[in-house]
């Protein structure tokens, strides 16, 4: 049985990519998921002064150790200003500490939703392009545009159906050979 770590890389408590993170691991097939919220994972805001005061926050490496310990990840993406979230992009700048191969080459699924038309497609070709170099193997990506009006909060899943079937297709891939 494989272990999946998920998450959303937003701090909201009512993030839509919590929603689709969620509704995502489901669809996994013989597999343990670890669903973590990123909230359990404040960091003080990184620098290189704050690193040498504090060395490797315990919160970072765990986060680490979690990605380590994993067969696969699924990170669905928030978009701020079209880029990463703050909460996701410090995490992640205390982990790159650590070891820069902060996804230790482990098969990855990328996803985005937002409210609006693009679907948050900014952050996720942004994760696309950056995830790559720091240990992640991309096996596929999905972006869910009007989330509102492409997932039904009440049955907790894709509405529309047609995205539905690729983002089943999608997690189907996370342990398949190329």
């Amino acid at each position: 049985m494989h272990k999946i770590l998920a998450f959303a890389a937003s701090s909201s408590r009512n993030s839509i990519n919590r929603q689709l993170v969620t509704y995502a691991s489901s669809l996994t097939v013989d597999a343990e998921v670890e669903l973590i919220d990123l909230n359990d994972f404040e960091l003080p805001l990184f620098s290189v002064d704050r690193e040498a005061e504090l060395g490797q926050p315990e919160l970072a490496r765990q986060f680490f150790r979690l990605i380590g310990e994993c067969d696969g990840v699924i990170i669905s993406f928030a978009e701020h200003n079209g880029s990463y979230s703050a909460a996701y992009k410090n995490l992640y700048d205390w982990a790159s500490r650590i070891d820069p191969k902060v996804y230790q080459n482990k098969p990855m699924i990328l996803l985005a939703a937002s409210p609006g038309g693009r679907g948050g497609r900014s952050v996720l070709d942004l994760a696309l392009q950056q995830i790559p170099r720091f240990g992640g193997l991309i096996k596929g990506s999905l972006s869910i545009p009007s989330f509102g009006d492409n997932f039904d909060a009440e049955a907790r899943k894709l509405s529309n159906t047609e995205l539905d079937q690729q983002l089943i297709s999608l997690v189907k891939l996370l342990f398949q050979d190329p």
